[in-house]
């Protein structure tokens, strides 16, 4: 068995979609704290355990996607640890077997934090213990539901409606549905950030039996949905801040406007697949960026 560097182990992270991953709960404690219900351990323990299943997501990924041969020599995205042979089947799935407890672990550790011993906790383990399963069954099985285009349905509700509305629960014990428009933005911004990975594979991934919306779409359409992705939580931002009579989500919303028209200038160029790669970072910091910014004129505006 051959030795996994340090290096090798990041690479496997994709350290990258983190602030993607954690953008919800941002959101979520930041609604928490204005009402005066902020935790730090919560707080600490809401980020880790997300940090937990999107690194399981990952290796999950790698390792599924490996072993299908879906990643390969003609995949334009960047070569994986599995299919560059840096490690071996065994040890991936060492390791997913370890994130997994560790997973567990701090989902036992953040719902008991949040709730105690109750019949919330509970509902709230099982709900943990769904999204270990889910990050896990998107690549790997042969009943993969990322290989029947259910992979944007399941990210729009764990890194959205799941993030935001479940993070503020743990603070308030309340279901606060002011939260939906952001929610709901950071679900499809989250999407949009996928759809461009589908995008970019999608002729590989069709070979394969991928069977990904992008690929059920086919490149223009894939695109049109693109632009609905990016653009319902810019028109989302600024009926929030219309109803709520907050100029500054206006604002923000005018702002984010920027960068997404770069994005689709690119999006809807026919060009070769190989260039939306970069777009991938792009949207996951523009994600990243409306957690923040939201957050933000929560607190102070």
């Amino acid at each position: 068995m051959n030795r996994v560097t340090f290096k090798t182990w990041i690479r496997a992270a994709r350290l990258r979609t983190i602030p993607l991953s954690i953008s919800g709960i941002l959101v979520g404690s930041a609604t928490a704290f204005l009402k005066d219900d902020f935790n730090v351990s919560v707080f600490t323990l809401a980020i880790l355990t997300t940090v937990c299943y999107q690194l399981l997501s990952n290796f999950a990924n790698d390792y599924g996607d490996g072993v299908k041969g879906t990643d390969n020599d003609d995949r334009l995205g960047p070569k994986r640890i599995l299919q560059s042979e840096l490690i071996s089947r065994a040890q991936l799935r060492q390791a997913i077997f370890v994130i997994s407890g560790i997973a567990v672990l701090m989902t036992i550790l953040l719902v008991y934090s949040a709730f105690g011993l109750s019949k919330t906790a509970l509902t709230f383990l099982g709900l943990g213990f769904f999204a270990i399963v889910a990050a896990i069954r998107y690549t790997v099985g042969s009943n993969a539901y990322g290989y029947k285009g259910f992979g944007d349905l399941f990210v729009f509700l764990f890194f959205g409606c799941v993030s935001v509305l479940g993070s503020h629960y743990l603070y308030t014990f309340e279901l606060d549905l002011s939260l939906i428009f952001p929610a709901t933005s950071i679900g499809l911004l989250s999407v949009g950030v996928l759809n461009i990975n589908n995008m970019r594979d999608r002729v590989n991934d069709k070979q394969y039996g991928k069977t990904t919306i992008a690929v059920r779409l086919g490149a223009e359409k894939a695109a049109l949905y693109q632009l609905t992705l990016v653009g319902i939580p810019v028109l989302l931002t600024v009926v929030y801040g219309l109803i709520y009579h907050a100029i500054a989500f206006v604002v923000m919303s005018v702002i984010m406007m920027i960068p997404i028209s770069l994005h689709l200038k690119v999006v809807f160029q026919k060009q070769n697949e190989k260039n939306l790669d970069p777009e991938l970072k792009k949207i996951a910091l523009l994600t990243f960026f409306y957690a923040i910014s939201f957050s933000l004129l929560l607190i102070f505006f």
